[in-house]
């Protein structure tokens, strides 16, 4: 009986032995994970945290969920990199607020770029448009407090509010010689996606605003109106485009090009090509794109794909110029961090980062014509396709 016993507790006790090494092993290794890398020392943050606590005569004012997330914003800064950013976790809710296109504010893009903040695009409908701000503007000040090296999160926290209060911007403009001051009401902004009308007759002139989560619904309906109707022709407006999801622009781009033509081509920690896995419904309708200052990310990689596959036209100003994917990591509380994982390269293998596109058909929209309703880009549209 006790050798029975004796030869089932021995392989019993090498089992228990290796197992107790193998999850001791894969657990360490998962911890590790979010273990300081060699030769990084944490020692001096903490010491200098327990000096701060130790001597700072305002005791109350330490508050160590701040000082966690002001020094996890200071490491994302030291990175210069204006895409790369912290969101606590009120800020998370505006992010997703911008997703679905429904917030309270002034209806406005912005972004850094040069480490200027600057205005991508007023919405369309919007305060903010409806006040005379232009694509290309520089926000200087955001109710009297500067913006000169103001994080892009603060930025925005800044400018949104419940509706029916005001935000003072201060705007430096091209071609202006002094700052001006310009006092918004914000309102409650529910951004459609996309619209279309008919024009001349035969012409769909279709404006997608973003890339949103409901985009591909919008425009699947959208196109089967247009696909039934007696347009022969498009004129595509991603003019004050600020992209959003890198897969709903990649989407849409199926819709216009051939089964497997390139839309972009994403360098990261490995090089991916993204071709296009749409119906390409309307790959037998001439086409022609309208792009602005305020056509960014997954606008431009569209008017990108459009061009370097189709030679479609683009019309308008040069494009924003941002040429890098930036993918969310949620946090354990509820933070988040958007990091840049990669950049992005046209289906020509070009970066159009800080670049942007250059239209084949330069038109410009002065102030004179803002104020007078007119769209001398829209009409140059009109006049080109017409001829396809």
């Amino acid at each position: 009986m006790k050798q029975v016993s004796r030869k089932i507790l021995i392989p019993f006790l090498i089992v228990v032995i290796f197992s107790s090494f193998y999850f001791g092993f894969y657990f360490g290794k998962q911890q590790c994970q979010i273990c300081p890398p060699e030769g990084l020392d944490f020692s001096l943050f903490w010491e200098a945290y327990y000096k701060l606590k130790e001597n700072f005569v305002d005791k109350e004012k330490i508050d160590e969920k701040k000082i966690i997330y002001e020094a996890i914003s200071g490491m994302v800064k030291s990175l210069s990199d204006p895409y790369t950013t912290f969101l606590k976790p009120e800020e998370v809710k505006e992010l997703l607020e911008d997703i679905e296109g429904v917030f309270e504010g002034i209806g406005i893009e912005i972004d850094i770029k040069k480490e200027k903040l600057q205005v991508i695009a007023p919405l369309e409908g919007t305060p903010a448009q409806n006040a005379g701000l232009l694509p290309g503007d520089k926000i200087t000040k955001i109710d009297g407090i500067s913006t000169s090296g103001m994080t892009l999160e603060e930025a925005v926290s800044r400018i949104r509010g419940p509706a029916g209060t005001e935000v003072t911007l201060t705007i430096l403009r091209e071609g202006w010689e002094e700052e001006k001051e310009f006092k918004i009401k914000r309102a409650v902004i529910n951004v459609p996606s996309l619209k279309w009308e008919l024009k001349a007759g035969e012409i769909a002139y279709l404006k997608i605003n973003q890339f949103t989560g409901k985009t591909n619904s919008e425009f699947e309906k959208v196109a089967m109106e247009i696909l039934t109707g007696p347009a022969k022709k498009i004129i595509l407006d991603l003019r004050n485009n600020s992209g959003g999801l890198l897969s709903v622009a990649e989407d849409v781009a199926g819709w216009f090009l051939e089964r497997e033509q390139l839309v972009v081509i994403i360098e990261g920690k490995k090089t991916e090509e993204h071709r296009a896995v749409g119906n390409g419904k309307f790959l037998g309708y001439p086409i022609v794109v309208l792009i602005n200052q305020g056509s960014a990310s997954g606008a431009e990689i569209l008017a990108a794909a459009l061009r370097d596959n189709r030679n479609v036209k683009l019309i308008g100003e040069k494009s924003f110029g941002k040429g890098s994917v930036q993918e969310p990591e949620r946090l354990s509380d509820g933070s988040l961090l958007k990091i840049t994982i990669a950049k992005w390269l046209t289906p020509k293998g070009v970066s159009i980062d800080e670049v942007g596109l250059e239209p084949d058909e330069p038109v410009k929209i002065t102030e004179e014509d803002y104020e007078a309703g007119r769209d001398p880009q829209l009409d140059k549209a009109i006049e080109i396709i017409k001829e396809l």
